[in-house]
């Protein structure tokens, strides 16, 4: 089984193609930070308009790279949330354009389904259901996962998203874009002991996350110490919440394979270190993808597409394009949260 994956959720564009027995055939990818970084974050209508520039050619330079034709594909997936919705649209209509072409089923994937099923793409070993740790630029949640398309959301953030703090300190500290590596490169010269900052819900018995007073208390704070400083005790306020909630998650999730972490922040070695650390504390496997199927890829798209198509979920040609789109639609509402729970 091959599939072609295509992605443009966000700042990336990229098309791969994998097969069912987890090889990677081809994968090329375009980005857009000279683009966005006059703004310091990304420019919805920039971020659309590259995507309709780059995905042809990048679909046509992955197909040559894997010696294939498109006639050769048995299945095309496609993101179709969530995201910024005018890029979004882009590689869903491309992706049900080239199934409709070939004759081809569509398989239309949650991009959080992506980042979740990529462990799997890496480790054969991975079996369900394991506990997630799903670290994005829009998304912070843990999530037991059952199975393919089976997600229990366990927690959520009641605010800003732990990527949204990472790019905020960065723009805050002036450290440029994107705002997560940037930071992590500042925190390596600093010193995380040096600035007293909060770690919100530390301890609660309320199971989710927040950062927003985080952010803001590294608002408060800069311009009276060294932005690495800074930077460093913001990364060691950010490990710490997360370790004391995935914790508790582990606690309220018996019966599980394995600790994941996956999505952008993932590819954050301190994050990386620590969960790992906690995972052989609990005398449990660590799995987590490398750096560059953490960011947004079409790899992952592509083997979320193969799981999904494998189990017989195919998608309609009139399958629409989501601004939002919960792994776990049923999960209680949070406060504060709203449409981003």
């Amino acid at each position: 089984m091959i599939v072609l994956g295509l992605e443009s959720s966000c700042d990336e564009t990229a098309a791969a193609l994998v097969t069912g027995d987890r090889r990677v055939l081809a994968h090329r990818l375009a980005g857009q930070e000279a683009a966005h970084r006059p703004y310091g974050g990304v420019v919805p209508e920039i971020a659309a308009r590259a995507h309709v520039e780059a995905l042809e050619p990048l679909i046509v330079a992955a197909l040559a790279d894997a010696g294939l034709t498109l006639r050769d594909v048995d299945a095309v997936a496609a993101t179709a949330g969530p995201g910024l919705i005018g890029g979004v649209m882009v590689g869903l209509v491309t992706g049900k354009a080239l199934a409709h072409a070939v004759g081809r089923p569509l398989v239309a994937v949650n991009h959080l389904e992506g980042h979740a099923l990529s462990p799997r793409l890496v480790d054969a070993a991975l079996d369900f259901p394991y506990l997630l740790l799903l670290v994005s630029g829009g998304h912070c949640q843990l999530l037991r996962v059952e199975g393919v398309g089976r997600y229990r959301r366990l927690a959520t953030t009641i605010d800003d998203a732990v990527g949204e703090a990472f790019d905020k300190t960065a723009k805050i500290l002036g450290l440029g874009f994107p705002g997560g590596p940037a930071v992590e490169r500042a925190a390596l010269a600093g010193d995380p002991l040096a600035v007293p900052l909060p770690r919100p819900l530390r301890g609660s018995a309320e199971p989710h996350f927040s950062f927003a007073g985080l952010k803001s208390a590294v608002a408060r704070a800069a311009g009276q110490h060294r932005p690495e400083d800074l930077a460093a005790s913001f990364q060691a306020a950010v490990v710490d919440c997360l370790l004391d909630r995935t914790a508790r998650a582990l606690d309220a999730s018996p019966g599980v394979t394995a600790l994941v972490v996956a999505g952008g922040v993932a590819a954050n070695g301190a994050v990386r270190s620590a969960l790992q650390a906690l995972a052989r504390a609990r005398d449990l496997p660590f799995v987590a993808p490398p750096g560059w199927l953490c960011t947004d890829n079409a790899a992952m798209i592509a083997w979320a597409g193969a799981e999904r198509f494998a189990a017989g979920l195919v998608d309609p040609l009139d399958t629409p394009a989501r601004a939002r789109w919960p792994l776990d639609p049923g999960a209680e509402p949070v406060r504060g949260a709203g449409v981003k729970a």
